[in-house]
């Protein structure tokens, strides 16, 4: 029963995330990350719901921080070009 109810669970998830900005994705990704090791190191001082708690936050605030450094780094690159075509 399970098996049958994680396909469309899994495609729902991956499917909200098809309009999400880049920054968004790697919030989302660093949170799941974040949550499914903060479970299993957690779980080994007996506390795996705050372990993943604790690995979420941390997660989702290190992919939003990749984030937009990696939006920055864009739009640097994109106002170099534009200037470096202008000057043509």
């Amino acid at each position: 029963m399970r098996k049958i109810l994680l396909v469309p669970v899994l495609a729902l998830a991956l499917g909200g995330c098809e309009n999400m900005s880049d920054t968004g994705r790697l919030t989302a990704g660093g949170a799941g990350l974040g949550a499914a090791t903060g479970a299993i190191v957690g779980s080994f001082s007996g506390n795996a719901g705050w372990g993943a708690l604790a690995g979420a936050g941390i997660g989702a605030a290190g992919g939003y921080l990749v984030g937009r450094t990696r939006e920055a780094e864009q739009q640097a690159w994109q106002r170099g070009y534009q200037a470096g075509r202008s000057s043509q």
